[in-house]
């Protein structure tokens, strides 16, 4: 079994803290994916369990051994960065085979171990050509099949998808999910990406400043956030969030919404600050309705996304499914229902 755990590790920089008391647990074959805006610690607690940073404070174990202190080749791990880093004077096989070709293994052994690599990642053709006459996936997957020879019980992502085009970066996510189901190793993959987090993670760990904001599943990540923070970063486009007053009991004003939202949330005190989260597509069009101004119509063909101001100077996004007759300009109503509506206290907690 080879999982990673860390226990309330922490690293500091001099006098400045960037990681305040992490505990995790990721199990053995499982797909993490650390997500957060840049500058949240993502990276710098990859290269902490890589060994690439100094854990100042806590512990990180790799299976049953403690490796807080164990230099980066004792740890068992191998990492993928978002430059491919490759030799240029070498072919795709001599790029494979180089981290064992200087640890001594035999030669045989190399090239049983660039076989199954090349078989795995599909490069059988690109064996013998050099890095330069290779496209940008193409090198993407020559740096994980380097990873892939090394045999690690871990294997680490530091955005590798980062430097592709978009049409690459979505042909990449098929492969390192078909990677990771065929391997079954652990792997912990770094992304500022949403998109990526979601489609490819058994967990996701929601980081912010340093500091872990929640950690599930992708859906429950996004169909039941513990915070604000949580709930406008997980899932695209990003929730709604309208300013609201406590009326009553189960009562919230929005001055961004003509209807009073209902809620079973257990509300504070009426004339408390809230806010009120809804999903672009948990909100409907009312043709007939004419409070919120259109700005603009993103027409993708099976799905649009329409972009309305609120009386309250409220930005909204609505997703639709219909090809929508409304244009820049039109006025139009908006409709929930109240029970897709998430309520958040005035610090950001979730209020259920």
């Amino acid at each position: 079994m080879t999982g990673v755990t860390l226990n309330k590790v922490v690293k500091r920089y001099g006098d400045v803290q960037v990681i305040h008391g992490v505990n995790l647990d990721i199990e053995d074959g499982e797909f993490c994916v650390f997500v957060g805006p840049s500058g949240c610690g993502k990276s710098t607690l990859l290269r902490m369990v890589a060994g690439l940073e100094e854990t100042t404070a806590g512990a990180i174990r790799i299976g049953t051994r403690d490796v807080t202190r164990a230099d980066p080749a004792e740890r068992g791990v191998a990492m993928v960065f978002q430059t491919y880093a490759l030799y240029p004077h070498m072919t795709v096989a001599e790029n494979m085979g180089f981290g064992l070709k200087m640890t001594g293994h035999p030669k045989a052994a190399i090239e049983q171990k660039v076989k199954e690599a090349s078989r795995i990642l599909k490069l059988d053709d690109y064996l013998s050509r050099k890095p330069k006459a290779l496209s940008g996936g193409q090198r993407q997957r020559v740096a994980i099949g380097r990873a892939i020879v090394r045999g690690p019980e871990v294997f680490l992502f530091d955005e590798p998808l980062s430097n592709l085009d978009a049409e690459l970066r979505v042909e990449m996510r098929v492969e390192i999910a078909r990677l990771h189901r065929e391997i079954g190793a652990t792997m912990i993959y770094v992304t500022h990406d949403q998109v990526e987090a979601m489609t490819l993670a058994d967990k996701i760990v929601v980081l912010r400043a340093g500091r872990i904001e929640q950690v599930g599943k992708p859906l429950d990540l996004y169909n039941d956030p513990d915070n604000r923070f949580v709930a406008g970063f997980i899932g695209s486009p990003a929730m709604n969030f309208l300013a609201g007053v406590v009326e009553g009991a189960d009562t919230i004003l929005c001055k961004g919404l003509i209807d009073q939202v209902q809620t079973r949330a257990t509300l504070p005190a009426a004339g408390s600050e809230v806010s009120v989260g809804l999903r672009p597509q948990h909100l409907r069009i009312d043709p007939a309705g004419k409070s919120h101004r259109v700005e603009m119509t993103e027409a993708l063909g099976g799905v649009s996304f329409v972009h309305v101001t609120a009386p309250s100077g409220e930005k909204l996004i609505i997703e639709s499914h219909d090809q929508v007759g409304v244009g820049r300009g039109d006025m139009v109503g908006v409709r929930f229902a109240a029970a897709d509506a998430m309520v958040f206290d005035h610090a950001g907690s979730r209020l259920r």
